[in-house]
């Protein structure tokens, strides 16, 4: 019973848990930014683009 205890009790996996998490986030927001952002940024860099060729 005592080892039950220190299982419940024992926390390092936790942090790496939490990282994983975050990342995770940070992925999905990135990839939803994107998604959003995309026809915009390659408006963008289409009109540099054809500004830097006609010059």
């Amino acid at each position: 019973m005592e080892s039950m205890k220190n299982l419940w009790q024992d926390e390092n996996g936790q942090g790496m848990v939490e990282y994983g998490l975050i990342i995770a986030l940070v992925a999905v927001v990135a990839i939803a930014g994107l998604t959003l952002l995309g026809p915009k940024l390659k408006s963008l860099f289409e009109t540099i683009d054809s500004k830097i060729v006609t010059q």
